[in-house]
């Protein structure tokens, strides 16, 4: 996937990878590339200013906790969290549906319309 495909959508691939419970930031690297069967592979570089980012939102809290005996930041959607990963949902929706409209397989009735 090419990197410049997900500008824009970081937030909200990160807001729902935590939809469901805390994780650490390479939990959370590891988790996108495993629901996306390897085509998101989000470097730290990107990842940890979109973290504090989101947190400064106030769409993510975080707090230090011990994992596999290593201390590590521990992020968890806020309640304004939830509502922004909504609102993201929405707008990919009404995002994708438009453009599906467009690039969607040519039909009889589409080539009729051009003419």
């Amino acid at each position: 996937m090419r990197p410049d495909s997900l500008r824009g959508h970081i937030d909200a691939l990160i807001l729902a990878v935590l939809e469901d419970r805390a994780l650490h930031g390479y939990a959370i690297m590891e988790e996108l590339a495993k629901l996306s069967s390897g085509a998101i592979d989000l470097p730290t570089g990107t990842l940890y200013p979109a973290l504090r980012r989101l947190e400064r939102l106030g769409y993510l809290r975080s707090k230090w906790s011990v994992v596999g005996g290593r201390q590590r930041r521990t992020y968890q959607l806020t309640a304004a969290g939830k509502r922004a990963l909504a609102d993201e949902r929405s707008a990919w929706q009404t995002f994708t549906s438009t453009i599906g409209a467009v690039l969607g397989p040519a039909t009889p009735d589409r080539a009729a319309d051009r003419t």
